[in-house]
């Protein structure tokens, strides 16, 4: 039957309230969808409360959202906060599904670029903080995935403080902070992944954590202390920008090295091979094996425009339960400064007994891939992988043979 183009949407003329009582009845992932059906149920879900203060005020206003948020009943009270500061400033707070809250201390004023350019340290300190005299954070929404973006020096302490009342955080994930410069977390239970991103003055990483499981890193590499000893499963170590100081040495990774060697997944650039693990693993200081390593995203550039697997390859032979190859050129990569003359010879042979996908991205040149291709195939013991090309199309390795 036809529907009558006349007709109007009952539901979406309902009342707020009524809407928020159905939604209620939603799983969540469901719930959200809703937003699909009509301009009237996408404004409800982007309802912002809108608050005015000075940055004194963050940390409360933030509690008092959070507590008021009811997770059963999602529009009840909006998810969204935009607190307004120092009459110059904005919070942009945004709860979502599966207990995450993204924090945006964007700055919405040019005026702000000189305090942005300020350098400044931050400490969090999870689980272990005596609560500080604000209402209570408990409440029925639990916080276990916190998105930090655009801290800069005037809103560091506040970001300090909130993070500090925070009892269930899991997962912390750090993006875009101008001028930090030194980074510490304190965590002795429940944090397990931690991601930075694109923080490009940091210079100092120091984790106090014991139960991390997943670390990814992205930008340039700073100095990296894990205080305490942690197996990583999932480790993404993505410094193609280079170190973020020169006289960064072998002995300061190595910690960082004995953090990745039990990892599953792992992101890895050439360079950081070349310089700062290699040296450390080759005789006479014996052998050294990425036993459990599954997945690897290997991370190169070309020299001279001729592309050098040798590195590559002396990394594979460390990885005889490796699955999933994943190589990705990117031109702007940083560059080792040590000669890899000796690099096949540093490493014992080990055929790849278990690969069966490998994938290349960022190459130009179908020569360039077929070459790394022919010479992979001969590392590998049994079944030939599926190879796919930068284009996307799958390489014909019984041509190549």
């Amino acid at each position: 039957m036809e529907k009558d183009s006349t007709s109007k949407d009952l539901f979406s003329n309902l009342p707020k309230e009524i809407l928020g009582h159905i939604v209620s009845f939603l799983p969540n992932e469901i719930a959200m969808e809703t937003i699909l059906i009509s301009t009237r149920w996408r404004d409800l879900w982007n309802e912002s409360i809108v608050r005015y203060g000075t940055k004194q005020d963050i940390t409360n206003v933030v509690c008092k959202f959070l507590t008021s948020f009811e997770e059963l009943d999602p529009l009840k009270h909006p998810r969204k906060l935009q607190f307004h500061f120092d009459e110059e400033s904005v919070l942009l707070a945004t709860i979502a599904n599966n207990s995450k809250l993204l924090l945006d201390f964007s700055p919405w004023k040019k005026e702000l670029i000189e305090n942005i350019q300020m350098h400044y340290e931050l400490q969090f300190k999870l689980n272990n903080q005596k609560k500080i005299s604000y209402q209570s954070f408990t409440s029925n929404f639990l916080v276990k995935t916190l998105y930090l973006k655009s801290i800069i020096y005037l809103t560091s302490e506040v970001a300090s403080s909130i993070i500090s009342n925070l009892d269930h955080l899991e997962n912390l994930v750090i993006i875009s902070c101008n001028g930090l410069e030194c980074l510490s977390i304190d965590s002795n239970f429940e944090l397990h992944k931690l991601t930075i991103l694109d923080c490009l003055q940091l210079k100092k990483l120091h984790l106090k954590t014991s139960k991390l499981k997943s670390f990814k890193y992205q930008g340039l590499m700073p100095l990296i202390f894990p205080e305490f000893h942690f197996n990583l499963s999932d480790a993404m170590l993505d410094f193609r920008l280079g170190p973020s100081c020169i006289d960064i040495k072998t002995k300061d990774f190595d910690a960082t090295l004995l953090t990745i060697k039990n990892s599953q997944v792992l992101t890895l650039c050439r360079w950081t091979f070349e310089e700062l693990i290699l040296p450390s693993i080759s005789p006479p200081y014996g052998c050294f094996n990425f036993y459990k390593l599954r997945e690897l995203y290997w991370i190169d550039s070309f020299n001279k425009d001729e592309y050098c697997m040798d590195a590559l390859f002396s990394f594979l032979k460390l990885c005889p339960s490796l699955e999933q190859l994943f190589v990705t050129i990117d031109d702007r990569s940083y560059s080792s400064r040590r000669s890899n003359a000796c690099l096949m010879q540093a490493t014992k042979c080990t055929k790849l007994e278990h690969i069966k996908l490998i994938k290349f991205m960022g190459f130009t040149n179908r020569k360039d891939e077929i070459s790394l291709a022919k010479c992979l195939i001969n590392l590998i013991k049994r079944n030939i992988p599926k190879i796919n090309t930068s284009d996307g199309s799958c390489l014909d390795v019984e041509f190549m043979q």
